[in-house]
């Protein structure tokens, strides 16, 4: 997939879709029973990304104070979602070591993952900074964690709602109706090929976790170091 192409399409498609008030809001992220839980590996961007992230963050919120940002414990970006959130999936349904050991196994001989974060996207009801392997290291991961994954037995729903190919990272969400769409394109064409920087990942993370992936519901399952 060639991601500044995908990136560019999905921003043009959503931000004609914002502008015009035909956006979507997310009704979920004040449902205070939403039990919807699940199991993501995800990388973690470095305190100097999310600095420059809160550049973008700051000119949102003046103009539009009510919706969700993420703040900066639970900016991630994806590598596998193992176990899709699900109302109907706990924790005590899996043994957290088998999932440990299978990324253990994928992690073998990867070394360096380094993503540049430049420009913003859209979707019709979030804005995303965009993210760009500098190789195909990230991709040859989930390839491997497909395969070991689907031959290991373990419930998992890899790729059941699409697959995942990008290394974006959601910052704001719409939870309400906004104050002034075409106001929010403006700002998003400022940012839209904004430096926000490159950083080379440290760790990986196994969580379960919630749809937003909020700090407070989170618990830590695994941390894998990287050479």
């Amino acid at each position: 997939m060639n991601l500044t192409q995908h990136y560019d399409q999905l921003y043009k498609t959503s931000s004609e879709i914002i502008s015009t008030g035909k956006y979507s809001i997310d009704s979920e992220l004040k449902n205070e029973s939403d039990s919807r839980f699940g199991i993501t590996l995800l990388i973690r961007p470095n305190d100097e990304i999310k600095a420059n992230i809160h550049t973008f963050l700051n000119e949102l919120r003046k103009a539009e104070p009510e919706q969700y940002f993420y703040p900066d414990s639970d900016i991630h970006i994806t590598v596998m979602s193992i176990i899709s959130c699900s109302s109907d999936f706990t924790l005590n349904q899996i043994s957290a070591k088998e999932y440990i050991e299978v990324i253990c196994r994928s992690l073998v001989d990867v070394e360096k993952i380094q993503i540049h974060f430049k420009g913003v996207t859209a979707s019709p009801s979030a804005l995303m900074i965009q993210g760009f392997p500098s190789d195909e290291t990230l991709n040859n991961l989930r390839n491997r964690l497909r395969e070991n994954f689907k031959n290991s037995g373990l419930k998992q729903s890899i790729d059941s709602r699409y697959s995942i190919s990008t290394a974006h990272s959601t910052v704001m969400r719409f939870q309400e109706k906004l104050h002034d769409p075409k106001k929010l394109i403006e700002i998003a064409e400022k940012f839209r090929d904004y430096d926000f920087g490159e950083f080379e990942v440290k760790n990986l993370e196994l969580v379960y976790n919630d749809w937003y992936q909020r700090k407070s519901t989170t618990r830590v399952l695994g941390d894998f170091g990287l050479r």
